[in-house]
């Protein structure tokens, strides 16, 4: 049965959350008194739409409901998960649970986007404090996969669980932040780089530009796979992380930084920050920059997928919930082979699919196949595989990043030695953007040369030839 989230307020962040829950199949009611909201939210759900289904290789869900509610209690009457993203007022938020609570369902979890604020600072004035709990999330949601959970002694073992579980078939990481702290765990590291960031802007050492290049140039990349303390064991070289702390500890008593303290955010200075920021990116409107951000982010989750490495694993285990079972046959037609959208690292310089990719397509579409005639992984490991010999692509329309396609397959010769599949690759339209003609021969792993296909094989591949 398709779960409901209400989403109180639609900002930045309350429009990510309903973008993660809808695009996972939630159905989404909205509460947010701006009367500007829904072309906000639909601005945050196009960037959506475009960016989170190129992670993956296979489909994602189909879309849940989107509703947008007139009142708190319309939103929530029925809701599994309340996700509170009003503005970072305490007694704002404490009134907003207030009416959460007099609406929503008892057994309903009410997570808070707060950055800033103990779980148990929000639970202060609420009838029911074990539902509430901090489920702080990064921006972009929709791709970002971090969740800092923060429950306290009043959140019940078995919700904490449960809110985990459900962030994690969202495709999100939960962190179970086990003590409460001001700003919890992740924002504290951003709080220290951001006040030695305003001193280095203040004392005239670099330009907003000139620290941005240091971050995205240098350690960012490292971060993005590896995380701090894993990146400085590597640093201490054969002798790990105990000689990289014997041998730059000392550093720590240096009067390098001052993030201790924060320089007064004066006119002057927030002049100066602003300036700068302009002349950097000034030239690009925010929807413009946040397209770029969200390529960006979809390229580099893709390839520590494609290394099973950092949020790149997650992204890939998330994968794996999505994908349909294996099929061992068929009994409908036409065969579907694929069934995903065109990512932005599959595109060229012309702005279109390159074509090695089409045949990667193919490849793929061919191995759905090979599955369903018992030439999967087990039988690959037995010693006996299918090696390409011939493919005839032809290119019939463009694809762009972003575009959802299917291949239809079928079979049109298995005997002997031989597979000949015929794939068809159509827009969600039905147009065929491109098709292929694939030749495929058995061979032994052994010997690395042809050998005839067992007899059942043969029987199923001839059960699934046919026209689609």
């Amino acid at each position: 049965m398709t779960k409901t989230a209400a989403i109180i307020g639609g900002g930045v962040i309350g429009g990510g959350w309903a973008a993660r829950f809808l695009l996972n199949g939630w159905n989404i009611n909205i509460f947010d008194p701006d009367p500007d909201a829904k072309r906000k939210i639909d601005a945050v759900l196009t960037n959506a739409r475009y960016a989170l289904p190129m992670l993956y290789d296979v489909a994602l869900p189909a879309e849940g409901k989107l509703t947008f509610c007139d009142t708190i209690s319309d939103a929530v009457t029925t809701a599994d998960w309340v996700q509170e993203s009003v503005p970072e007022r305490l007694p704002l938020k404490r009134k907003v649970f207030q009416t959460i609570q007099e609406h929503c369902p008892p057994g309903a979890i009410i997570g808070s986007s707060t950055s800033g604020f103990k779980p148990s600072q929000l639970q202060g004035c609420a009838s029911r404090p074990e539902q509430i709990m901090v489920t702080h999330p990064f921006n972009p949601v929709y791709l970002l996969p971090l969740i800092e959970l923060v429950p306290t002694a009043k959140n019940p073992p078995e919700l904490v669980a449960q809110a985990s579980e459900i962030l994690t078939s969202l495709g999100m990481h939960p962190l179970h932040v086990r003590a409460e702290i001001d700003a919890h765990i992740a924002d504290r590291f951003l709080e220290a780089v951001w006040r030695e960031a305003l001193w280095l802007i203040k004392d005239d050492i670099a330009t907003t530009e000139e620290i941005d290049n240091a971050i995205r140039y240098g350690f960012g990349l490292r971060w993005a796979q590896m995380g701090l303390f894993e990146t400085y064991r590597i640093a201490g070289g054969e002798a790990g992380m105990r000689h990289f702390i014997e041998q730059f500890g000392p550093c720590l008593d240096w009067p390098w930084t001052k993030l201790m303290d924060v320089p007064d955010l004066t006119d002057e200075l927030i002049d100066k920050i602003a300036s700068q920021s302009d002349a950097q990116s000034g030239m690009h409107t925010i929807r413009e920059l946040e397209r770029q951000r969200d390529e960006n982010l979809v390229g580099i989750l893709r390839a520590l997928k494609a290394r099973d490495a950092g949020a790149g694993a997650l992204l890939k285990n998330h994968e794996t919930t999505l994908a349909p079972a294996p099929a061992t046959g068929c009994t409908t037609r036409p065969l579907i082979t694929q069934n995903r959208t065109v990512p932005i690292d599959w595109t060229d310089y012309n702005g279109h699919m390159n074509e090695s990719r089409y045949g990667q397509v193919f490849s793929d579409a061919a191995d759905n196949i090979m599955v369903r005639i018992g030439a999967d992984q087990a039988y690959i490991n037995a010693g006996s595989s299918f090696f390409t010999v011939e493919i005839d692509i032809k290119f019939l329309m463009e694809c762009h990043a972003g575009q959802s396609f299917r291949v239809h397959s079928r079979i049109t010769e298995a005997a002997g030695k031989k597979v000949r599949i015929f794939h068809e690759m159509l827009s969600t339209d039905g147009e065929v953007l491109a098709s292929g003609d694939q030749l495929l021969l058995h061979v032994s792993l052994q010997t690395r040369r042809t050998s005839p296909m067992p007899a059942d094989m043969v029987a199923k591949a001839s059960a699934l030839m046919g026209d689609n």
